[in-house]
């Protein structure tokens, strides 16, 4: 994983961690009920249109996905903590699926955390990862790949 931040910047620190506490807990270990409170604030603006705001909605959510997936997990790729703002490149596997040669869904979250060190808000962009032979799932379906790069 890549990380970037000040180390000398406490708070930009301490948001990373927490952004990183989150994903492990709340999905990977599959306890988004229990925790996400303690990474989400009471007062979260979720722009992805997909979930509704507030820590309770993103916790079914993801509750419902881990249930219903037992393979569902994120790896996080790349972060980055400046000030109150969060950068995580992510890869969401068997989210939607259980196919165990699933490549997930790339993401990039944007967090902006208050001071208490909890996302007060939350976007996203999403992209299924695909194959060689089929790149772009959504887009272009069967498209090969015009290149050997991978997503992450």
């Amino acid at each position: 994983m890549i990380e970037l931040f000040d180390p000398n910047d406490s708070r930009a620190a301490r948001n990373k961690a927490n952004i990183l506490g989150f994903y492990d807990l709340v999905i990977n270990q599959k306890k988004s009920e229990e925790f996400v409170a303690k990474f989400i604030s009471p007062a979260y603006v979720q722009h992805n249109p997909l979930i509704a705001d507030g820590p309770d909605a993103l916790g079914k959510f993801f509750g419902q996905i881990t249930r219903e997936r037992a393979q569902a997990r994120v790896v996080v790729h790349k972060i980055i903590a400046v000030d109150d703002y969060v950068w995580a490149h992510v890869n969401f596997l068997n989210l939607f699926n259980d196919d165990p040669n699933d490549a997930g869904i790339a993401g990039v979250d944007i967090y902006r955390m208050d001071a208490d060190g909890k996302a007060v808000e939350h976007w996203d962009t999403l992209q299924l990862v695909g194959d060689p032979k089929n790149s772009a799932p959504w887009l272009a379906p069967n498209a090969p790949r015009a290149n050997p790069n991978g997503m992450f």
